[in-house]
């Protein structure tokens, strides 16, 4: 293995077998559900905070965790996160209890916060710009498998050796993240000095924390009056973070302004917002459709969606290749036509008993669109941040990510329950009131796409020069991993 220390591809595949496992586990848990009521005696509150209290700790702690890797060192980071989230799988397959599953939850959710915005750290750091594109492909293709395949995995496991086995199955893929990581992964440090802005930290995990529950749990606490305080808040407190950073701009702070002087990481991070919420705004109601309407099994239910993440799979590297060619912006608006029109087609085509072989052309259409869009919109993010700085962009694009998934989720789930109750109330089938319902629904994650789309048009487009070296990379000081000594290291 010694030949493949440092090798970027290398890197790449190993973390992103890491990231793979943090975003697995935001899908595969939704399927289980009803197993884990059974199995442990718990109350259906208590199974959504095994469902949102990952999600809840990984948002609120996505920044911080950035910025850590900036100042100690992404493959530190990684490691740590990659370890804690391996031994909080264990403990959330033994857990005998709903109290302790919740806890065992929200200790992954601290690992995934710790790895997550390492991989594009790391992928920065070893990749020239010129191939970044190709890598984010990859690393694109790793994201939408991962999230998209979750419910089909979910339900093969359910269905064959329990549901324990969601987070079990974690386990080995951990074990060979950490052994690579060793192995492979060069230990990149800025060589700058390492401090750190405590006070931005409890401000800017208090106003996430305020945010994201207020969104997360709105509906379950009936959006009363303690739901709104928290989100005021959450942007009190937002607005209290900028202050504080921006008297903090010349001293390590966690969210450097400089980074949205770069126009196309300023459009990015707002494009990743409107994706994550079209993503689940039409994930949630859909899963609801084909299990309550069409009464399949979850099994078949992750089956009929199983084409778009393989197609999103299959497009991804290749359109980070092209984004590397003719750059990102045009890539980008088809991509996200194509997504908003698989969505189209897939609301037309719902009814109270359509067969679900008509859905597979406009998912396979829905995982083109996708497959298009997230590899182009990493590589933009990133393409000109400095590696010293791409910690905290990681870290800031991430929790954006978080949000918008929240934001999505909360805004789609208030519509379809208080939708679904009037169309019941007129007098309305089942399946007819909620088919009426999902028409409604699906306007919102089609406009948030339409908006993506218009967004596009502010994205300055990098084109590859037809035939210039690139230039070298500045040179870093890295630990070979299995060595003691240092090296220097430049363009892979």
């Amino acid at each position: 293995m010694r030949k493949w220390a440092g090798n970027p591809w290398a890197v790449l595949v190993t973390v992103s077998l890491g990231f793979f496992m943090t975003l697995l586990d935001l899908t595969i848990v939704n399927i289980a559900i009803p197993e884990m009521i059974d199995a442990l005696g718990a109350s259906l509150d208590q199974t959504l905070w095994v469902v949102s209290g990952y999600a809840l700790v990984l948002a609120v702690l996505l920044i911080s965790a950035g910025r850590l890797g900036d100042l100690w060192g992404p493959r530190r980071l990684f490691v740590g996160g990659v370890a804690v989230f391996t031994l909080a799988s264990v403990a959330c397959g033994l857990a005998p209890s709903a109290g302790l599953l919740i806890a065992a939850r929200g200790v992954q959710g601290l690992g995934a916060a710790l790895l997550a915005p390492q991989t594009m750290a790391l992928i920065v750091s070893v990749f020239p710009a010129q191939r970044r594109g190709t890598a984010m492909g990859v690393w694109g293709m790793v994201a939408g498998l991962a999230t998209l395949s979750g419910p089909t995995l979910g339900g093969i496991l359910v269905s064959t050796v329990g549901w324990r086995w969601i987070f079990l199955v974690n386990v080995p893929i951990g074990v060979a993240a950490l052994v690579l990581t060793y192995l492979v992964v060069p230990d990149v440090r800025n060589g700058r000095s390492r401090t750190f802005d405590l006070v931005g930290v409890v401000i800017a995990t208090a106003a996430l924390f305020c945010l994201a529950f207020g969104l997360q749990e709105g509906e379950r606490y009936g959006w009363g009056a303690g739901i709104w305080g928290l989100l005021a808040a959450g942007v009190a407190l937002a607005a209290g973070f900028l202050v504080h950073q921006r008297g903090r701009q010349d001293r390590e702070p966690l969210v450097p302004f400089a980074l949205f002087g770069d126009r196309n990481f300023t459009v990015m991070t707002a494009l990743v917002a409107l994706v994550s919420m079209a993503m689940i705004g039409l994930a949630l109601p859909f899963n609801l459709y084909l299990q309550s309407v069409l009464h399949m099994s979850a099994l078949k239910a992750g089956l009929v969606l199983a084409p778009s993440s393989l197609v999103s799979m299959a497009v991804g590297p290749f359109a980070g290749r092209l984004s590397d060619r003719i750059g990102g912006k045009y890539l980008l608006m088809a991509g996200l036509s194509l997504y908003a029109a698989g969505m189209v087609a897939i609301v037309l085509i719902a009814g109270p008993a359509t067969p679900w072989y008509l859905f597979m052309p406009a998912t396979v259409v829905t995982g083109l669109g996708v497959g298009c869009v997230v590899a182009p919109m990493s590589t933009e993010a990133m393409r000109n941040v400095e590696p010293r700085l791409a910690g905290a962009a990681s870290g800031v694009n991430n929790t954006i990510r978080q949000i918008g998934s929240v934001i999505g989720a909360a805004s789609v789930g208030a519509l379809l329950q208080g939708r679904l109750a009037a169309e019941l109330a007129a007098g309305k089938a089942y399946a007819d009131a909620f088919v009426a319902t999902l028409h409604v629904t699906a306007a919102l994650p089609i406009a948030a796409l339409g908006s993506a789309v218009l967004l596009c048009l502010l994205v300055r487009n990098h084109t590859k020069k037809p035939a210039p070296e690139p230039e070298p990379e500045p040179v870093r000081t890295a630990t070979t991993p299995g060595a003691g000594a240092t090296q220097a290291v430049g363009n892979p």
